[in-house]
């Protein structure tokens, strides 16, 4: 390993080292002034140099050169020029070590016409005193620590021609006399943090060959002066900010061999000229806003990469672009899609998903996990597949069909002097690390990994980095910084991201967790180089995004349930369906009683399939008791087969149900156009003779009640009094919300005489502030306690008794994800201790219980079974009823149906409610299943 450069000079003219480099030496035929000795000695001093660093009037033709690296830098050295028989030092090179310190005041006092101090620890601002070296030509302080702003002296050095300020921390904006330096080849401010526009400053560097300003901080637009560089050869402008400017008129600068206007907001058509550009290698327009099609474009011979993503190129992709040997990249446009037997298909895909327009997914899932670079790893049960060995290049995309992600990978490592663009895996043999970050997939501007044919739904994505390719020495090797952005699903979640800030050294883990939604089944990460970071340290093209492993997971999610989300979705739905099938045998008895006479479903606005009789009996096999899958309160489930091979589920509803009307049907038959992936679909309706039948979309899953435990979730003023209101599906989802956290039934659940089931004991637990003790046992510890509390109070909020007081779903969902605050004061537990709902089950297993012990052999149904018909519940308990109702003076917000017998008043006697109250498995009926 070279370690820093110590040279020990002696009177003897000898050069010692400790066998950790070779070197020459050259003795010169005069001694070096002692002025000049002073002055190189205090200059090695300032700059932190060990205290061992000697040098006398021999120093001349000093040069060092790293024995134990094939792949060394530039080496170090001092250059003398004799005159008049006295030599003089006239360059001075220091580049790749571990220098610290400031420039020192004794330069100004040699006639240097070369420095390069570039990549050591330099810091402190630029000394204006470096302008009086008039005889310099070459100077070079890149990859250091410099801040401050420019000193406008520079611009005295008139015979300058390369000027290199790259990688600092310099700030303000690059004086107007810096127009000075007729005689520049070579300008590079990349990676700074200057402010303001690009000053117009480049009329009169006639013979510039490189201007380089990426990430430099600087805004737009690219100033016209710039159009007048005739013999510029590499242009890099990237990463200014601004409003859009057409695209730059440089047809004049022929000579260009690399032109990168990345993230420029230049907007506009791509002019036909630059295809035509004679010595052209590399043309980087990426994330900008052009415009247009590529029609008739003919490039040139030498041109071999060609990047353009990221922009709004429309039309169809020509066959001449994407010539043999040439890199393309058209991802992220607006072309129209290539089928996947076209070449253009893997250069130009627009999104995640494989080149097909007509893609569909055989299934959905819930995460993925990568090991970028490296083979499959197991870690903490879950299997990193690998993808080391796709390798790289300039344009490279991979899919894997099997785990529904993959990636694309963008742009070519600059002055690496490498057009195969070979290194994209990094590796490192450290055993301080595990092997999930020993080795990491990199790109010199663009990686993205995608994920397709995911669940909607929210997903914790955790992004895995470990720095393996600088050092944690005091060498040169140490000082490279990477610097990147990060964007999720195109939200930008990092701003220059250093790996090793972060973890606070190299060869150090480090994970960062996201909260992430997915939409639209997909899910897009994205790595971007933005010109910032050094890019030669430890060695020439060693910059640009890297990532060890990416983790995908629904946290909700466990193999055999659906997430939450879907189980709010499917107690919705599962009570919309109730209200659907009371509505159509209110129908039914309206029908009936009021008219006499049978009539079919012509007529109805009702978005549903209407089938005969015959039909059903055929696809069930008359209703073979072989295919019953299930029963409920309001009738047997079958299993069928349709004619043309479509397996449904056919439920049998009792015909001695009369409930609804006309109008409440039309009303509830718009449910039917209810189109989910997490519910199952009604195919249809027969009515027909004495038969009403439900036919739906049959799944092998079983039914959500079961999932459930079954029986309790329905709201009160409809189980009681038959009032449908607009909160009736929120006390539901209380419910299991209830449930879910506690691992209880609701209605088996009877912890003592004074408590008739979960929610009531909830109540209790609240008034007596012992809520915590409603989490399951069996989730111990590992919850958040902070988490748990808000879904309690989340439940009792929307069992409220009252419907007006229960929050809205909307409102739900933000209380339970943070974004919505829960009220300061949850309803006080003390209005339920009377609450009909739980008084109405103690009174009603009491009297089972009396009626048992008096040898009753009455059948009486219980809640926990069978359903229990309204009436039981108002005859046990008539009188609590009215003075119950006497006391609710906020109403209930109920639905009325003009002809609903629940429109009798309340007299002295207890309305009786037509029909019978439904069980939890009604409620969510045999065959209502997440999907």
């Amino acid at each position: 390993m070279f370690f820093v450069v110590v040279v020990f000079f002696f009177q003897s003219l000898l050069l010692v080292s400790s066998g950790l480099f070779g070197g020459q030496f050259f003795v010169a035929a005069q001694q070096l002034p002692q002025s000049e000795v002073d002055a190189l000695n205090q200059i090695v001093k300032t700059m932190g140099a060990a205290n061992n660093w000697s040098f006398d009037g021999s120093a001349c033709g000093f040069k060092v050169t790293p024995v134990s690296d094939a792949e060394s830098e530039p080496t170090s050295d001092i250059a003398c020029n004799t005159v008049n028989n006295t030599p003089h030092i006239t360059s001075i090179d220091l580049a790749y070590n571990y220098l610290n310190g400031s420039i020192p005041v004794e330069w100004s006092s040699m006639k240097l016409k070369f420095i390069s101090v570039f990549g050591n620890r330099l810091s402190g601002n630029i000394p204006s005193h470096l302008g009086n070296i008039t005889s310099l030509t070459y100077l070079d302080l890149e990859a250091n620590q410099f801040s401050g702003t420019v000193p406008a002296q520079l611009g005295n050095l008139v015979h300058l021609e390369t000027l290199r300020l790259s990688s600092n921390s310099l700030t303000g904006n690059l004086p107007m006399e810096l127009s000075e330096l007729k005689n520049l080849t070579d300008f590079r401010i990349n990676d700074n943090n200057f402010n303001g526009s690009i000053p117009d400053i480049f009329q009169s560097w006639k013979v510039l060959e490189r201007l380089e300003l990426q990430g430099s901080g600087l805004e737009g637009p690219i100033p016209s002066s710039i159009y007048g560089l005739e013999n510029l050869k590499q242009l890099k402008i990237s990463d200014i900010n601004g409003t859009n400017q057409a695209f730059p008129e440089i047809q004049n600068l022929t000579a260009l061999i690399r032109i990168i206007l990345r993230n420029c907001s230049i907007s506009g058509e791509i002019p036909p000229y630059i295809w035509g550009i004679i010595n052209l290698r590399n043309l980087d327009l990426s994330f900008n806003n052009l415009t247009g099609e590529l029609s008739n474009v003919s490039i040139a011979g030498s041109l071999k990469f060609i990047f353009l993503s990221g922009n709004s190129l429309s039309g169809n992709i020509p066959e001449s672009i994407l010539r043999k040997g040439t890199n393309v990249d058209l991802s992220y446009n607006n072309f129209n899609w290539p089928s996947s037997e076209q070449p253009a298909c893997r250069e130009a895909r627009s999104g995640v998903l494989p080149c097909q327009n007509n893609f569909k997914c055989d299934r959905y899932r819930h995460s993925f996990h990568i090991n970028c670079g490296g083979q499959n790893v197991k870690v903490n049960g879950r299997t990193f597949e690998g993808e080391k060995d796709i390798g790289g290049g300039a344009a490279t995309s991979h899919l894997n069909h099997d785990a529904n992600w993959g990636f694309s990978s963008t742009g070519d490592f600059a002055d690496d002097d490498d057009e195969q663009n070979t290194h994209y895996i990094a590796d490192s043999d450290s055993s301080l690390i595990s092997e999930l970050y020993t080795s990491a997939r990199i790109a010199p501007l663009s990686l993205t990994y995608f994920g397709y044919c995911l669940e909607n739904g929210n997903y914790l994505v955790t992004l895995h980095f470990a720095e393996i390719l600088f050092t944690n020495d005091t060498t040169f090797r140490s000082l490279g910084r990477r610097i990147f952005d990060i964007y999720v699903q195109e939200k930008l979640v990092e701003r220059d991201f250093n790996i090793e800030a972060e973890a606070s050294g190299v060869l150090k883990p480090i994970s960062k967790p996201y909260n992430v939604t997915v939409a639209n089944n997909s899910l897009v990460i994205r790595f971007n180089w933005a010109g910032k970071g050094t890019t030669a340290t430890p060695k020439r093209g060693v910059y640009g995004p890297l990532v060890s492993a990416i983790s995908v997971e629904d946290p909700n999610f466990k193999p055999g349930m659906k997430n939450i989300a879907s189980i709010v979705v499917g107690v919705v739905a599962g009570f919309c369906v109730l209200v659907l099938v009371l509505g159509i045998l209110y129908w039914k008895y309206y029908v009936r009683t009021k008219s006499g006479k049978q009539t079919d479903l012509k007529g109805l606005d009702l978005q549903t399939n209407s089938f005969t009789l015959k039909q059903i009996k055929a696809a069930t096999n008359n209703f073979d008791s072989l295919n019953k899958i299930g029963e409920g309160g309001f009738g047997p489930v079958f299993k069928g087969l349709l004619s043309d091979g479509t397996i449904i589920a056919v439920k049998q509803l009792s015909s001695k149900s009369k409930q609804g009307n006309r109008e409440f049907l039309n009303e509830i038959g718009m449910i039917s156009c209810l189109q989910h992936p997490n519910l199952v679909k009604l195919h249809g309706c027969c009515i027909e003779g004495d038969q009403l039948l439900l036919v739906y979309e049959y799944m092998e899953n079983n039914s959500l009640a079961r999932a459930l435990f079954g029986k309790g979730y329905m709201a009160p003023e409809y189980a009681l009094w038959g009032y449908l209101t607009y909160k009736a599906d929120v006390y539901s989802f209380g419910v299991v919300a209830l449930e879910i956290f506690s691992g209880i039934n609701n209605m088996s659940f009877v912890p003592d005489d004074n408590c008739a089931c979960l929610l009531d004991w909830a109540c209790h637990l609240q008034q007596i502030g012992k809520l915590m003790e409603l989490v399951d046992p069996k989730l111990k510890s590992e919850f958040k306690e902070e988490e748990a509390e808000r879904m309690i109070k989340v439940s009792l909020l929307c069992t409220n008794g009252s419907p007006s007081l229960r929050p809205t779903m909307s409102e739900v969902v933000g209380m339970l994800a943070g974004t919505t605050n829960l009220p300061d004061a949850i309803p006080d537990a003390g209005s339920y201790s009377q609450d009909l709902r739980f008084k109405a089950i103690r009174d009603q297993r009491q009297l089972m219980q009396n009626q048992s012990l008096v040898g009753d052999q009455a059948i009486h149904p219980t809640l926990a079974g069978s359903s229990t018909s309204g009436q039981d519940l108002y005859d046990v308990n008539a009188e609590s009823y009215l003075r119950y109702k006497a006391t609710r003076e906020d109403g209930y917000g109920q639905i009325k149906s003009k002809s609903s017998v629940s429109d009798l008043q309340l007299s002295t006697s207890i309305p009786l409610r037509t029909g019978s109250s439904t069980s939890g498995h009604d409620l969510y009926s045999n065959n209502l299943s997440s999907k």
